[in-house]
């Protein structure tokens, strides 16, 4: 069978996982990797001294503090499908990280605990990819532990999220009582073994049986097996059956229930995602200004920038731009433009991700993600296409929530931190502003957890020890409007006047008051809280 875009686009299947931090996210992105062939023994996770890291979790404070920051790729092919799965952060404070990766993603798999249910990270999550129509699968989370009820916790989605759950398993008890799950659709009983959750892992657990069969050997009691079928009947009686298209169209979410940690349930889930999640997809695009749709199956090769990570080989300063491909057949060594510079770059070195490590791509199609090194020429929100004129939508910067100045202790390298603080705008981790008057360089994120990354990568890659003081200014604005009343309106607030990293006019304003104030003084220029890259 030939490699065309009309063959391979159709078995790409790109998703993100969202959750709440510590619902589970890392360690089920390691056990998917695990059920699709990718690694031999997952795991690690729980390992002691310099093992203790996930495949997902490479950057130097994540290993420390056991949670994601940054958004990775994992490719990995199964079941004749080709899966690129996007780890995100679950940390609020890098819900801009999390939003732009989201964007790249065509369906998004949502891990709940089934302890807790719907959490606040959760909901913020679940109300972007709302936002953007991504279809939710859903994976009820460490179920051998003591968990709610699960009736209880379908009723919370169908409730928080105004979905309808459709379980497609169903669990027997929880915690220690915790037995397997019932497959609705084909009355299998899936066994749950205990396992300790550092051992080597083979491919599961026992495979599934009947429900006689499983009380005959000693999976269920008769008296489990008989409150599990009269809780099944209920189940289906209760919940709307699983519909394909009411699930793309993002009003009904499938739910499985497992334990990431005892490598049960995944297996379902991956074979869920492969068999609902959806090809990629029509992307809205203007081409040479003129609106249009892209679609995945056509020959012109294009894609978006949604990250740019920096220094993911300490020993190279080394700077990946994440392209998703939307059409096309992408080649190495082909050359691409760039839609908003009109540079043209020789794409000889294009990375397929398996988390930090990596190798070569020799040829990619629309729904993967690839990585393109270059030494700031991409940045978010790039638009690239054989042609140079096609542009997708760029992606949004939200105003930060907290401003600080920051400075280095050895003033011999002032201009070494203008490069670093450029170089970390530019990914998007944190917002750089310089004001017009003063040599201090006013840093803007959403949370405090930013700016301890922040200083940790400054140390750790470029060597700066580096001093955050807090800062004058509470909120930054970004202008709009005519040219000659934003030039009018800096003149009278030159002390508040700065410019972020594109050299684009922002007011820096000492409190929310205040810019309500100056914006009520001032209604021919606009006070923007987002700012589209790209």
């Amino acid at each position: 069978m030939s490699n065309t875009p009309e063959t391979e686009a159709p078995r790409r299947r790109t998703f993100a996982i969202i959750s709440h931090p510590d619902a589970g996210k890392t360690t089920l992105t390691e056990h998917l990797l695990l059920a699709g062939g990718s690694i031999r023994a997952a795991g690690q996770v729980r390992a002691r001294g310099e093992n203790r890291r996930t495949r997902s979790d490479w950057m130097k404070i994540e290993k420390e503090r056991g949670i994601s920051v940054s958004s990775s790729v994992m490719t990995f092919e199964h079941d004749g499908k080709m899966f690129n799965l996007l780890d995100t952060p679950g940390h609020e404070d890098f819900s801009e990280d999390t939003y732009r990766t989201l964007t790249a993603a065509d369906a998004a798999v949502m891990v709940l605990d089934a302890a807790k249910g719907i959490e606040p990270q959760t909901l913020k999550l679940f109300e972007v990819c709302r936002l953007r129509d991504i279809p939710i699968i859903t994976f009820i989370n460490k179920m051998d532990r003591e968990a709610e009820d699960a009736l209880a916790l379908l009723d919370e989605v169908a409730s928080k999220l105004q979905l309808d759950p459709s379980p497609l398993y169903w669990p027997a008890g929880s915690g220690n009582r915790f037995r397997g799950m019932l497959e609705l659709k084909t009355g299998l009983f899936y066994p749950f073994t205990k396992r300790d959750s550092g051992a080597e892992y083979d491919q599961g657990h026992e495979g599934p049986a009947p429900l006689d069969e499983a009380v005959a050997k000693g999976w269920l009691s008769a008296d489990e097996r008989d409150e599990l079928t009269e809780t099944a009947e209920l189940i289906q009686g209760g919940f709307k059956s699983f519909d394909e298209e009411s699930f793309l169209e993002g009003h009904m979410t499938p739910v499985i229930f497992g334990s990431a940690l005892r490598h049960y349930g995944v297996n379902q889930l991956l074979e869920a995602i492969g068999g609902f999640a959806p090809p990629p997809k029509v992307v809205k695009a203007t081409k040479a200004g003129v609106d249009t749709v892209v679609s995945p199956t056509e020959k012109e090769v294009t894609g978006f920038v949604f990250k740019v990570q920096a220094n993911m080989d300490p020993n190279h300063r080394d700077r990946i731009a994440m392209l998703k491909l939307t059409s096309g057949k992408f080649q190495r060594g082909m050359k691409l433009k760039v839609q908003n510079t009109g540079k043209q770059l020789s794409v000889n070195a294009p990375i397929m991700f398996f988390a930090s490590d990596r190798e070569l791509a020799e040829d990619a199609f629309g729904g993967d993600v690839i990585g393109i090194p270059n030494h700031g020429v991409l940045r978010v929100g790039d638009s690239l296409s054989e042609s140079g004129t096609v542009r997708f939508a760029g992606l949004p910067n939200f105003a930060p929530e907290i401003l600080q100045r920051v400075r280095v202790k050895d003033p011999l390298k002032a201009k070494h931190l203008k490069k670093a603080l450029e170089s970390l705008a530019e990914e998007g981790v944190t917002q750089l502003f310089r004001p017009s008057i003063g040599s201090d360089f006013i840093v803007g994120a959403v949370g405090q957890l930013q700016f301890e990354v922040m200083a940790d990568r400054l140390a750790n890659e470029y060597g700066l020890e580096c001093v955050f003081e807090p800062s004058p200014y509470a909120e930054a604005r970004w202008l709009g409007g005519d040219a000659a009343k934003i030039e009018d309106f800096a003149s009278k607030y030159r002390s508040q006047m700065g410019a972020d990293i594109d050299e684009a006019p922002v007011f820096l304003g000492k409190s929310g008051w205040e810019i309500n104030y100056v914006a009520e003084r001032f209604p021919d220029v606009s006070f923007q809280r987002t700012k589209e890259r790209g």
